[in-house]
C-alpha cells in the first residue's frame, strides 16, 4: 500500500462517509434567477398595493409640483390680464389721440385678429391640465397679436412725425369743389355695399358724388403729384379722371371731368385747379365723383370734409347725403 492509496476502511474499522453529489451549475443558476424574479414580483405587488392606500414620497413630490405649476399658471394668467388692460389703454390712445394728431386713419391689418387654429395646441390636448394650459396660450397669442398691431402703428406714426409739416399739407383736407357750386341735395354717399339704383345689384360706391354744373372748377384737396390721367370710355367707367398721389399712403381720384388741366408728373398744391366737372363716362348728369384712397383701400371722403367744417355745417351736410343715380357702369 502506497502513501497515495485510500484505505478501504477507517482505522476504527468503519467505511468512510460518501460526500453528497452537487447539482450542475446550470440548475443552480436557474434556481438563483427564479428566486430573484419571485422576489421582484412580490416587491412589485406590495408596492402597487401600498400605493393604492398610501402616498409614496415620489407621489407627494409630483402632487406638490403639480400644485406649484397650477399656481404659476394662475399668476401668469393674472399678469396677462393686467398686460392686456395696459395694451388696450395704449391702443385706445393710439386710435383716438396719436393718429388723430397726424390725421391718420385707423390702422387695420387683415387677419391680425383671426385666432390661431386649434391644431396649434394639439400637443397639449391630452394633458391632465390641458384646459388651463391651452387657455393661457390662447391669451398669450391674443396679446401678441395686439402688440404686433400696435408696433406697426407706432412705426407708422414715427415715420409721420419726422415730416409733420409736409404731412399736414399733403393729407386731403378741403372740398374738391366750391361748396357754393354744390346742387342742393345732389350728394351721393360713400357705400362699399351699395345696391346700384339702375342695375339693382350690389356694386361698391367707393367715393362721393357731388352734383354741380358742367365746367365747375375742381381743386386738388392736398399737395400731391399727378400720378395718372385717363380719358376713359365715352359711356362707361369714370370717363376723364385724374389720380393724385399725396404720399404718406394717400391718393385722391377726381372722375367724370369735362376738362383735365394737368398732366402726369405735375406737382400740385392744395386748392390748385386741376380740371372741370363734367358728365363723361358712365354718368347720367354733371357731377364730380371724388375718392380718397388710403393704403390702397377707399375710405369715406366725408371724414376729410369735416376738417374744415363746423359741427353745425357737418351735420347739415350729412342730412343731404343720399343714394343717387349719377353713375352707370
Amino acid at each position: 500500500m502506497t502513501l497515495f492509496d485510500t484505505p478501504a476502511t477507517a482505522p476504527d474499522g468503519r467505511k468512510p462517509a460518501r460526500e453528497p453529489a452537487r447539482a450542475p451549475f446550470r440548475l443552480r443558476f436557474y434556481r438563483f434567477v427564479r428566486k430573484i424574479l419571485i422576489g421582484f414580483i412580490l416587491v412589485s405587488i406590495a408596492n402597487v398595493l401600498f400605493s393604492q392606500f398610501f402616498y409614496t414620497p415620489k407621489m407627494y413630490r409630483i402632487n406638490r409640483e403639480n400644485r406649484e405649476l397650477m399656481i404659476r399658471y394662475r399668476i401668469l394668467q393674472e399678469r396677462i390680464r393686467t398686460a392686456r388692460e395696459e395694451v388696450e389703454e395704449i391702443r385706445h390712445r393710439d386710435q383716438y389721440v396719436y393718429r388723430s394728431l397726424f390725421s391718420a386713419d385707423t390702422l387695420s391689418i387683415p387677419g391680425v385678429w383671426q385666432p390661431y387654429p386649434d391644431s396649434k395646441y394639439a400637443a397639449l390636448a391630452d394633458d391632465e391640465f390641458a384646459p388651463l394650459m391651452i387657455g393661457t396660450w390662447k391669451q398669450l397669442d391674443e396679446l401678441a397679436r395686439t402688440l404686433y398691431q400696435e408696433s406697426v402703428s407706432f412705426d407708422e406714426l414715427q415715420t409721420l412725425s419726422k415730416d409733420k409739416a409736409r404731412l399736414a399739407s399733403a393729407i386731403p383736407a378741403i372740398w374738391p369743389i366750391d361748396r357754393k357750386e354744390l346742387h342742393g341735395n345732389h350728394i351721393g354717399a360713400f357705400n362699399p355695399r351699395r345696391m346700384h339704383p339702375i342695375y339693382h345689384r350690389i356694386i361698391a360706391h367707393q367715393g362721393v358724388d357731388l352734383g354741380c354744373d358742367r365746367g365747375t372748377p375742381i381743386y386738388a384737396t392736398g399737395d400731391a403729384v399727378v400720378q395718372k390721367i385717363d380719358r376713359g370710355e365715352p359711356l362707361r367707367g369714370y370717363g376723364q379722371q385724374v389720380l393724385l398721389n399725396h404720399e404718406f399712403g394717400y391718393q385722391t381720384r377726381y372722375a367724370h371731368l369735362s376738362k383735365i388741366l394737368v398732366k402726369p408728373g405735375d406737382k400740385v398744391v392744395r386748392g390748385q385747379i386741376i380740371g372741370e366737372a363734367g358728365n363723361t363716362g358712365g354718368s347720367t348728369s354733371p357731377h364730380l365723383h371724388y375718392e380718397v384712397i388710403h393704403k390702397g383701400t377707399p375710405v369715406n371722403p366725408i371724414n376729410y370734409f369735416n376738417r374744415n367744417m363746423t359741427n353745425e355745417e357737418y351735420n347739415k351736410f350729412m342730412e343731404h347725403i343720399r343714394e343717387t343715380n349719377f353713375e352707370t357702369l
